[in-house]
């Protein structure tokens, strides 16, 4: 027999020989390799990380389903969150005749923002500012305090993720059977699950466009409106707008979102500092890593072992595919189910919990040194953040507890500034806007002082109280009205004196005053 023969029936027989590999394994390994794998992580991280390309193609990520104190946490806040969003538009609020009865209602048409006991006006959009300032101050605290808690467990985006993630797993399975149905041919069974993991999707994205729009109307009204193809084009438009945006991003951006298109987590990178806690990788005790088998030969040769194993489970479980391993990652939303995950597998393998946990970087390195760890939470900074959220929420507090429900403005006419009448008088016209704040109709007398024996005239007045005018105002209403002041005194040259106009409840109650300037010649 020739050589050539010869080899290739040995190497047959050697290949026979050899054990068949389940066509199950085949298929989870082939699925496996698919899903990018992080590449060894190093002890001592690089001072300068690699270059790295500015976008990367989006590789599908399998989170694996994790059970653990941070998994109850988002769950908690995740059905608190959207119980509030879905279901708020619909609770009710007393605040009498003539006024909408929905708790939360921003009424474009009256141009008002209704939250509960409280009404706010156009006017008032200072109160818009001081809301806005103690939002920014929260979320820079909760940053020096946990790093990006608003990402990991707040965010729209990572609420609706989450939930989305939840109706896949509940439909495709968990990661390893979502990777081998996404690694078999499209079948029946195949295409069902996936229509109506899609349906879910569309359902929940359509229900989100559906309430927000419910916050600019009477719910209930509203929703029988859309239901019989009655409502405002608008109303259309911006639940279809909703649903689609929802569905992309929840859907199929997912992560893509928190590392391509928000620009927190660039933001934050400049606001923390070495005491912020954020979810570290111990490296000080889970480095060098080593399998069971290869830290128990380690540790009987005498050489160290980290305590880390390989497992993988903190990349399997991450929602954006990051390795925390590798140190901080723009990826990384901070949620902690890495948390979650590598405390399962210490705990399986009877070695101390925490090896992934809240911490500092600098806090590792005192370790290193045989030094104690040390937290910080109350620093200039925390101390900064949390005084400005209390004092623009007590400034807002007092401006809310001691407002008025009326008030008036005035404009002083532009062109003429003045007006020279054939007996020698001079007028002055003024524009004025008297506010009734309440949900019953009031009357008020106008006063005009700071210019003795002054004529005052409002044109289309309802009456006189006394010798003052008389306006009347709908509940809940602006009225403006123009009003003439004349005086037969000698003014000086360039004559500005001051004037102040006053409403005073007919019924009795306190003085409404704005101020302006009577010119001269």
């Amino acid at each position: 027999m020739c050589p050539g023969c010869s080899s290739a029936i040995a190497a047959a027989q050697a290949a026979a020989a050899q054990p068949a590999r389940p066509a199950l394994t085949d298929l989870v390994a082939d699925a496996e390799r698919t899903v990018a794998k992080p590449p060894p992580p190093a002890h001592n991280f690089p001072e300068f990380a690699e270059e790295e390309p500015l976008y990367v193609a989006r590789k599908k990520i399998y989170p694996q389903h994790v059970s653990g104190r941070f998994r109850r946490l988002k769950w908690g806040l995740l059905i608190a969150c959207l119980g509030v969003y879905y279901f708020l538009p619909f609770v009710r609020w007393d605040r009498g005749p003539n006024a909408p009865d929905q708790a939360v209602l921003i009424d474009f048409t009256t141009r008002r923002f209704y939250f509960f006991f409280i009404e706010i006006w156009p006017q008032e959009v200072y109160y818009l500012t001081g809301l806005l300032i103690i939002a920014a101050m929260a979320l820079f605290l909760m940053n020096a305090l946990a790093g990006r808690i608003w990402c990991g467990y707040l965010c729209p985006q990572t609420v609706w993720t989450d939930l989305f993630v939840a109706i896949e797993r509940w439909i495709e399975g968990d990661r390893r059977e979502h990777l081998l149905r996404d690694q078999q041919p499209w079948t029946f069974e195949r295409v069902a699950r996936t229509a109506s993991k899609h349906f879910w999707w569309l359902m929940i994205a359509w229900w989100t466009g559906g309430a927000w729009v419910l916050y600019f109307a009477d719910a209930p009204t509203l929703v029988k409106n859309l239901a019989t193809f009655q409502a405002p084009v608008a109303a259309y438009v911006f639940i279809g707008l909703l649903t689609f945006t929802t569905y992309a991003l929840a859907g199929w951006m997912r992560e893509q979102v928190c590392v391509y298109m928000c620009p927190w987590p660039r933001i934050q990178a400049a606001l923390t500092d070495e005491y912020a806690l954020n979810v570290t990788y111990r490296y000080d005790r889970g480095e060098p890593r080593a399998s069971l088998k290869k830290a128990a030969a380690l540790h009987a040769r005498g050489q160290p072992a980290g305590d880390c194993i390989e497992c993988l489970q903190c990349v399997h479980v991450c929602p954006t595919g990051v390795d925390i391993r590798q140190g901080s990652n723009l990826g990384c939303i901070q949620c902690g189910l890495c948390i979650d995950a590598c405390d399962a597998v210490m705990t399986k393998i009877g070695r101390p919990t925490g090896l992934i946990a809240y911490d500092t970087d600098l806090n590792i390195k005192r370790r290193e040194q045989g030094l104690a760890p040390v937290y910080r939470l109350l620093r200039t900074r925390t101390v900064l953040y949390a005084a400005i959220i209390l004092l623009v929420g007590a400034v807002m507090t007092f401006a809310l507890a001691t407002r008025r429900s009326d008030g008036i403005s005035v404009i002083h006419d532009r062109n003429p500034l003045f007006t020279r009448l054939s007996d020698g008088a001079v007028r002055n016209g003024f524009a004025i806007r008297v506010l009734n704040k309440t949900v019953e109709p009031q009357s008020y007398a106008l006063k005009v002082s700071g210019l003795p024996d002054a004529a005052v005239e409002v044109i289309g007045s309802d009456g006189k109280s006394g010798a003052d005018p008389v306006i009347n105002v709908g509940p809940d209403q602006t009225r403006e009205m123009r009003v003439l002041v004349t005086t037969h005194q000698p003014l000086p040259p360039d004559a500005s004196i001051p004037l102040t106009f006053s409403i005073v409840p007919v019924s009795g109650g306190v003085a409404a005053n704005a101020t302006d300037h009577f010119l001269g010649p």
